[in-house]
């Protein structure tokens, strides 16, 4: 049995393990009792009380006996008054001396307390086990100190040497972050780490699962100290017909309707003959901040970088750093003597943040040696911009820029969408366009194009804070055909994403790629596969645009989220 002490996981019985057991333990724990323990109050206002109650009786009792001395009146002598404060103040003695005092007198006397970490006591143990054994239904409520915990913790059980680690890991003598290092197993390592962060915080981890996850496969990429997996459930949207291919979209949510709001526009888009697609441009970019002792010489450089008789000199350098790195062009800017230079460049299939970095790096040390008074404050300035919003991105674009177009017919508007051509462009008039300029909105002029993104994002592995400038997204509806159709349109001008590399390579999100026809390199086409991935997302986004717009010009939305977006389940009976 794996006895833990205080601030560790309550033991339960096998018969009721959500029961958490009562220990007869006087020694350790009745010993830690407190005279506030039998208050009412929370602690520090008990604790105010009685530190005001001995001041105030101490200063009217020496105010009283000055008083008698003064008039020749015995000190024996009291009225009413003085023996309630009398009264008073030794009841603040008693209280102050049993907070503050004994366990002053009782460490000096007994040493460390023994339910310290790492100190195990056989004989408390055995008695503790033969107790349950005898007793298991029993609550032992009489005359016994009770661990009242915030969760139960299960006992998980362990060998001698995991054990002996787990200790070592909460006494802090292993640091938690070394221990793939030292163990050289992945797994065992989560788990021993994953003990030592309940036994220190007391809460339980229980329901996140540790089993069935590959945890070698993210050492040293995608995620450092894990003590688990999240899991997220992926539901499929389509098929979306895009230039005349089929996909099935995998998204991973936890909001209900999502999936099936997209899957409807997929429906829409399929039975109006597809949607059609074009990639703009496709260029990473960083931008790294330089400073000088002058703006001259901040301006020189500028003037230098974005010559074009030196782009093929700063270019070479640049692709050096991969056979996948292609510099575009150098953007610059200027703020006193401070230069900002935004490097756009292909990665090919990678989403490219660390290929695009390695690049900038190179041509930063080829231009110290023209620039030796440049200071490098930083290989990032913002300027780029990465996971931030920024009109940068929205206006010249960062990854993929997409624009994906669909003709919906007219009946499909009535029997799919449930609404009507006239009622879809105005409110998108309305509400994506002058609603969102009200808010002073920036790239955000769509209804819920990060709803899309993020979900497919998380199912193949992307970089989920990316969805922040990858959500960029304005939706335009107009009729055509003499008013008949609806022409629905979403231009994307920085969709950030990659098929190899990061995330893309864990196994649930390589298959989520797999279905997409699009995990990995592409060999024949280095590049293809990403630009791919980047149209699907375009085109999932106008379905899901589509679809949650017609929601809004019906007025459905409440009432399909009503149905489908709110748990039946009494939140008044979960436990935490």
């Amino acid at each position: 049995m794996d006895v833990r002490r205080r601030n560790s996981k309550p033991i339960s019985s096998s018969i009721d393990a959500g029961e958490p057991l009562k220990l007869h333990n006087h020694r350790h724990f009745n010993n830690n009792k407190k005279s506030s323990d039998a208050l009412a109050l929370p602690l520090y206002l008990t604790n105010g009380l009685f530190f005001t109650m001995f001041f105030s009786v101490a200063y009217y009792l020496l105010h009283r006996w000055r008083d008698k001395i003064r008039n020749s009146t015995p000190l024996h002598v009291v009225t009413l008054p003085e023996i309630a404060a009398i009264v008073a103040l030794f009841a603040s003695v008693v209280y102050l001396l049993g907070f503050f005092g004994i366990d002053i007198v009782l460490s000096l006397i007994s040493g460390p307390p023994h339910y310290a970490w790492g100190v195990e006591e056989e004989d408390e143990e055995k008695q503790l086990e033969k107790h349950i054994k005898q007793h298991p239904f029993s609550d032992a409520t009489d005359d016994c100190s009770v661990i009242a915990p915030t969760t139960n913790i299960v006992p998980v059980p362990m060998s001698e040497d995991d054990e002996e680690i787990v200790k070592s890991v909460v006494s802090g003598a292993t640091p938690s972050y070394s221990l793939e290092s030292k163990l050289g197993d992945c797994k065992r390592a989560a788990k021993i780490r994953r003990e030592a962060v309940q036994r220190t915080l007391g809460r339980s981890l229980e329901g996140l699962p540790l089993e069935g996850f590959d945890y070698e496969s993210i050492l040293g990429q995608c995620c450092e100290m894990p003590v688990g997996y999240v899991q997220i459930p992926v539901g499929i949207a389509g098929p979306l017909l895009l230039d005349g291919k089929e996909y099935t979209v995998p998204m991973a949510t936890t909001e209900g309707c999502l999936v099936a709001s997209t899957n409807r526009g997929c429906k829409a888009i399929y039975a109006s003959g597809g949607a059609t697609s074009v990639l703009l441009r496709d260029a990473m970019t960083r931008a790294p901040v330089v400073r000088f002792s002058t703006a001259k010489r901040a301006v020189q450089l500028k003037f230098f970088v974005e010559d074009p008789l030196k782009f093929d000199t700063l270019s070479l350098v640049f692709n050096r750093s991969s056979r996948f790195a292609r510099l575009q062009g150098i953007q610059c800017a200027i703020a006193g003597k401070n230069l900002y230079m935004r490097f756009s460049c292909s990665t090919g299939d990678a989403m490219g943040m660390n290929m695009v970095s390695k690049g900038v790096q190179n041509v930063l040390d080829f231009l110290h040696q023209d620039f030796p008074d440049m200071d490098i404050i930083g290989i990032s300035g913002n300027y780029c911009s990465d996971k931030k919003p920024a009109a940068v991105n929205w206006i010249e674009g960062r990854g993929k820029s997409v624009v994906c177009e669909a003709v919906i017919r007219e009946e499909v508007v009535k029997k799919v969408l449930k609404t009507n051509v006239a009622a879809m462009v105005e409110l998108n008039m309305l509400k994506n366009l002058a609603g969102s300029a009200m808010a002073g909105a920036l790239g955000g002029f769509n209804a819920h194009a990060s709803n899309i993104v993020s979900a497919i994002y998380i199912a193949t592995g992307q970089d989920p804070a990316q969805n922040v400038e990858s959500s960029h997204c304005i939706t335009m509806m107009e009729p055509v055909n003499d008013g008949k159709d609806l022409h629905i349109s979403v231009t994307m001008p920085s969709i950030e994403v990659g098929t190899v590399g990061g995330g893309t390579q864990l196994a649930s999100q390589s298959a989520c790629l797999n279905l997409l026809g699009v995990k990995g390199a592409n060999k024949d086409s280095p590049g293809s596969n990403s630009r791919l991935l980047a149209t699907i997302v375009a085109g999932s986004v106008l379905a899901g645009e589509l679809s949650l717009m017609s929601a809004l010009a019906a007025g459905q939305l409440v009432k399909s989220h009503m149905k489908y977006n709110r748990s039946s389940k009494d939140v008044t009976k979960i436990t935490a």
